[in-house]
Parts: C-alpha cells; structure tokens; sequence
C-alpha cells in the first residue's frame, strides 16, 4: 500500500512538472513576442490592437469552448490542441502585417481559454487526488501545485525576454536617446507617440526572423513535451461524457449559469484586475518606459527581472499560502501595486536612473505572482464541482481586462491609464474580502474523493473528512 501511494505521489508530481514545463516553453515565445509588440509592431498600433483581438477571442472562446473540449477531449489533449493555436501566433510574427497577425490573434484567443482551463482544471483534480491519498486538506495540496506550476512557468518571461534583449543586442544601428524624447517619457507626457529607439527604425529584419524562428521552435517542442509525457487522468470522465452527451446548449450555457452564484460575481473586479494590471506592465511600461528613454533592445533585460521575480514569489507564496491564508497574501500585493503606480506617476524615466528601470518590475513580478497563484486556487477551492465552467469565467474576466487595457491603450494617455488601473486596484479591494469572509466562515462543502480517481484506479473508499477545500484567511 506504501508503494502504490509513492508511485502515486511521483505520478501527480510528475504530471505537475510536465504541464509546467510545457507551459514554461509555450510562453517563453508568447510572452517574449506579447513584451514586444507594442515597440516592435508599432505601426498604427498594430502590435497592440493584436493583443487586443487576442483576448477578445478569449472572452468569445470563454463562452463555450472550454467545456465542450475538456469533456470530449480531455484535459492534456485539449492543452495540446490550445498550444498548437499559441505556436499560430509566432508564425504570424514572421511577417507582421493586419492579413497575418489579426487572423493568427483570433485562433491564439480561441485555444487560449481552452487551454488554461484545461490546465488548471487538471491541477486541481491531481491536487485533490493527491490530498485524499495523503489524507491533507485538498486546498494545500492545490495551493501547493499551484506554486510549483507559476514558479517554474512564470520564469519563461526570463528565457523569452533573454532570448530578445541577446538577439536584438546585436543590432548595429542602435543609437543614444536624444534629450528631447527623455522629456516626453513617463507620465510628463501623453506618451501615444514613441518610437522604436533614438533612431526609429525597427531592429534589423534579419534579426527579427532569427527571434520569431527560435520562438516557434520552442513552442513545437512544448506541444511534443505534453503529448508524450503527461498522463490523460481525466480519460474515464472523457469517455463517459462521449458516451452520454450533454445537449448542446446545456454545456454552451455552463460557464453562464455559473454567473448566478454571487461569490463568482463578487470576484469579477479581482479577475478583471489581473487583466489590467499584466498589460499595463507588458504594454504601457516597456513602451513608455523602458524603449522610450533605453531602447527596445532593454525591454528584454528588464522584463526578466519581472519574470525571476514572478517565478520565485509564485513558488514562495504556494507554500506560504497555509501558514499566511489568501487575505495576508493578497494584502501584500495590492499595497506593493499601489505604491508602484504612485511612484510610476511621478517618476520621469532617465538612463541614468538605470537600476529603478529593474525596481518597479521586480516589485510588479511580486505582486503579480500572488494575484496569479491565489487567484486561480481561489477560483479552484470555491467550485469544486464546476471546475470547467469556473475557470471558463476567470479566463473570460481576465481577458476583458485584457480587451480593455489594450483597447484603449493608444486613445488616452498614460496619466489616465494609471488612474484607471488605480481605480480598479481600489475596487479589488472592497469586492474580494466579502468573498474571503465568507468562505471563512461558511467553508465550501467538501467534494467527493471518486471525483478526481485517475483512469487506473478502480475504487477507492470515499472519506469526504480528508478533503476540506478551505484556505484559512
């Protein structure tokens, strides 16, 4: 019996780390070409409103698509099937134009929702899996995967950003920043006109291909890397739903009829803030920070401190998350992004002021690492029982900050940005804790163990008492 709960141990670890390393390659190209486009592709700002027509496709695809998969398919191969729609993006950039990045962000936005719910729908089924083995309550365990899962994943925004910031480094037309353009960086200016780089030209052609071709390749091998490792836990379910068909519209209608609990309503302006909070840094910062008063070949170096920091909080905080609860967690974050953008609206950006230029990333990174890792084990640990749909609605909320940010993003100035991020932080702040007092004090009804059996496993005696999908405050 030892034996079979080690080997189940390994197996559930193992399959923690396959996804994590999938999604680690996956985004070490879609986050490098996302911190880019707004410098890179700034022509009519086509860089942007791609982004924008991405998450939009996301929210449409949050609709209906990730139920429909997961149930036909099955988690791994409906991450599978989403990666390939991420890979399509890449392929977009080799030639950006309105005919090729529009078409590739639509199927990018389509497979996005997919492909996390896909993927956080599987870490809670191992998660719970494993905690009823080891008799722990499930909302650790989860907590727990969700940390390992962001710390390896989030260090992808390191590797993406090197692999830009080395290649573009070897362009031989880069140029000192003329004072007169240091004076309009920041939030002392509109900041909706900024170029490239002091001469306003974009990097070589040659070298952008070089970019884009490394990206592609490492998106293919993300797509091989789960296809072969990761174990389909799922099957049976998949299966079984196959055999006995929901009517169309009753799934269609799942992530919808989800909106009826007030808990998931309550949680829009958390949702929405992680959307708004991720562009401003990869839109609004390395446009009117970082390429405006360094150049784009900095926006690379600076974007890996965001995402070491990332990396090692997520990793930090999965394991903090029991001794601390959510609400100390998310504290932490909220006053670390306040004082980010108080700061960010009066600081005027200058090379020699280098180091700050890594500060404010490092400290985002932090934040952003718990708004990701709580965010997603909070949606996990409140609807257990409607794990797709949930996280169907989080990818939909996430996304429309996304849309909005992005939107907007070349009609307002900076000012007003910051102002609108800062409101919705404030929101944040009032919605969420309704939503932890509650569940504090009335703590989700454990689900049943046979829920979360793996293909393999035949019976399993049902203990509801080991599981407890509750995070103390």
């Amino acid at each position: 019996m030892e034996g079979r709960a080690a080997a189940m141990i390994s197996r559930n670890f193992k399959n923690v780390l396959v996804v994590s390393v999938g999604f680690l390659f996956l985004f070490t190209a879609y986050g490098g070409l996302q911190s880019l486009q707004s410098s890179l592709n700034a022509e009519q700002g086509m860089g942007v409103a791609s982004l924008s027509v991405i998450y939009a496709s996301i929210i449409v695809s949050s609709m209906f698509l990730p139920p429909i998969m997961i149930k036909n398919l099955g988690c791994k191969w409906t991450i599978v099937a989403g990666m390939a729609c991420y890979v399509s993006y890449s392929f977009g950039n080799l030639y950006p134009g309105w005919y090729t990045l529009m078409p590739t962000s639509v199927i990018l936005g389509l497979g996005g929702s997919p492909l996390w719910s896909a993927k956080c729908t599987y870490l809670t089924i191992a998660g719970n899996t494993q905690a009823a083995k080891d008799g722990k309550k499930g909302s650790d365990v989860i907590n727990q995967y969700f940390g390992i899962f962001f710390f390896i994943f989030q260090s992808s925004a390191v590797w993406g950003n090197l692999m830009s910031s080395l290649i573009f480094g070897q362009d031989t037309s880069i140029a000192s920043i003329p004072e007169e353009q240091l004076q309009s960086c920041g939030a002392a200016d509109c900041g909706l006109n900024i170029s490239v780089n002091g001469t306003s030209t974009r990097p070589a052609q040659t070298l952008v291909w070089t970019l884009v071709g490394c990206y592609i390749g490492v998106g293919v091998l993300a797509m091989i890397i789960v296809a072969v490792f990761l174990d389909n836990i799922d099957r049976e379910q998949s299966s079984q739903f196959r055999g006995n068909r929901e009517p169309f519209c009753q799934t269609f209608l799942a992530t919808f009829r989800l909106l009826k609990d007030w808990r998931l309503l309550t949680l829009i302006p958390l949702t929405m803030y992680s959307g708004f909070e991720q562009s401003f840094l990869s839109g609004e910062y390395t446009k009117n920070y970082v390429t405006c008063a360094l150049g784009i070949h900095y926006v690379g170096f600076v974007m890996m401190c965001f995402g070491a920091s990332n990396s090692l909080c997520s990793f930090l905080f999965g394991r903090l998350a029991r001794y601390t609860g959510r609400a100390g967690l998310f504290f932490i974050a909220a006053v670390a992004n306040f004082a980010c953008i108080i700061a960010l609206m009066f600081w005027r950006p200058h090379p020699d002021d280098l180091w700050v230029f890594f500060v404010f990333p490092a400290l985002w990174g932090m934040a952003d690492a718990i708004w990701q890792t709580q965010t997603n084990s909070l949606y996990g640990i409140l609807f257990p029982r409607e794990k797709e749909a949930a996280f169907a609605n989080y990818r939909m909320w996430e996304s429309l900050g996304f849309v909005i940010a992005f939107a907007y993003s070349t009609f307002i100035c900076l000012e007003y940005k910051l102002y609108i991020l800062l409101a919705v932080l404030l929101l944040t702040t009032i919605t969420y804790p309704i939503v932890e007092y509650h569940e504090h004090k009335h703590p989700t009804l454990p689900i049943e163990e046979g829920s979360y059996l793996t293909h393999n496993m035949k019976t399993i005696e049902k203990d509801e008492s080991k599981i407890v999908c509750q995070t103390a405050m």
